[in-house]
């Protein structure tokens, strides 16, 4: 099973920011309907593109900060990261298909 990295405020910048290669972020919350609906979905991406895809979660009620810095509106927020820079942001919830269409242009 691939793993799906909990991220927070204090070690985003090391896990994601200074990351190999490209990361996909889930902002998220325990009382968000959608967040529940697609953390499944996250799961299957982390599976799908292991070795080619960090995944990592982070919990935007503890880690306000990040969510703060990264302007995240509203949750769920899928972002792709590279090389420490923004390069896709996805709001809400969306299926798996649309995802990977998404997703798999900023893969090596």
């Amino acid at each position: 099973m691939a793993e799906v990295t909990a991220v927070s405020d204090s070690n985003f910048e090391q896990e994601v920011l200074k990351a190999e290669g490209p990361v996909l972020v889930d902002f998220w919350a325990p009382w968000c309907g959608p967040c529940k609906m697609i953390a499944p979905v996250v799961e299957k991406l982390a599976e799908r593109f292991e070795g080619r895809l960090k995944v990592c979660k982070v919990n935007t009620d503890e880690s306000p900060q990040t969510a703060g810095k990264l302007g995240i509106q509203g949750i769920p927020t899928l972002m792709v990261m590279k090389g420490g820079q923004e390069v896709e942001r996805l709001v809400g919830f969306m299926p798996e298909p649309a995802l990977v269409e998404k997703i798999e242009p900023h893969l090596g």
